[in-house]
């Protein structure tokens, strides 16, 4: 059983929800990413999605694109994300950790010389934006093959037949968009989060995870009343953007809204 399905399982045990945080790998230095990933589980983040920077993150807003950027200064590489990862899983076997961003990196990589690095350096899922089922079909089964679990994204524009390919090439869990538009847009409406949910499942029996819009403990709440999984970014980018120079308040102001959001999805 991989990493990502124990730990669904676990916490369906335990009637709990998976919180998920993204961060950009880098962002504001490479020297903060491992001991934030060690402090986000410790303020109860059950996988880590991992952002992967480049150049034209096209699904992501400002906040998020900024954070790309401030990485990419320091010319954060795929393979330098790898090393991270393999720091992380020096001390921690249990948390999964995804790695979210574009088809490019992995392209200039090799997909059989990425998948291989990965699954050595303890990644267990991926999430290509920019890579649709159709386009997976060279890509994926070498993912399958090397443990790493091939994520894909649903949008509110996404019909029936649609979701039905993604749910038959996606693992590990499924990541629904909650908002038209990009990371950090508008103000999500959980009704409607619920309706699309429960036509997912019409799909598949993979967790069906939510995010762009959660902003705090409310709507993490919120979504997790209706979701497996709730995926936070751009609120703890804006930690990052608020005291970049400061990595001890990064660490901490992190922490701190993750905390806040596992206390109200357990409560």
């Amino acid at each position: 059983m991989s990493r990502i399905a124990a730990c669904f399982q676990a916490l369906q045990a335990q009637g709990k929800t998976a919180l998920i945080p993204y961060v950009t790998a880098g962002d504001p230095h490479p020297s903060i990413t491992v001991p934030l990933m060690h402090q986000m589980v410790e303020a109860g983040a059950s996988i880590i999605e991992l952002g992967v920077p480049f150049s034209d993150p096209m699904a992501d807003g400002p906040t998020i694109q900024l954070a790309h950027e401030r990485s990419l200064v320091h010319n954060t590489s795929l393979t330098d994300i790898l090393a991270m990862v393999k720091e992380f899983r020096q001390t921690n076997q249990t948390t999964p950790v995804v790695l979210m961003g574009y088809l490019n990196p992995i392209e200039m990589m090799g997909y059989e010389a990425f998948a291989k690095a990965a699954q050595a350096a303890g990644v267990d899922g991926v999430l290509t934006v920019d890579l649709p089922p159709e386009e997976g079909k060279e890509v994926l089964p070498l993912f399958k093959t090397h443990g790493l679990d091939p994520i894909f994204l649903v949008a509110p524009t996404t019909p029936a037949h649609r979701m039905q390919a993604i749910a038959e090439a996606a693992s590990g869990f499924i990541y629904y968009v909650s908002l038209k538009g990009v990371t950090g847009a508008n103000t999500l409406d959980t009704a409607e989060v619920a309706a699309r949910l429960k036509q997912m499942r019409e799909y598949t029996q993979l967790p069906l995870g939510v995010g762009f819009g959660i902003k705090d403990a409310a709507t993490a709440k919120a979504v997790g009343q209706v979701a497996d999984a709730v995926v936070v970014g751009s609120a703890l980018i804006k930690q990052v953007e608020a005291t970049p120079d400061d990595h001890t308040a990064i660490i901490k102001n992190i922490s701190g809204l993750l905390a806040s959001m596992r206390s109200a999805l357990d409560a």
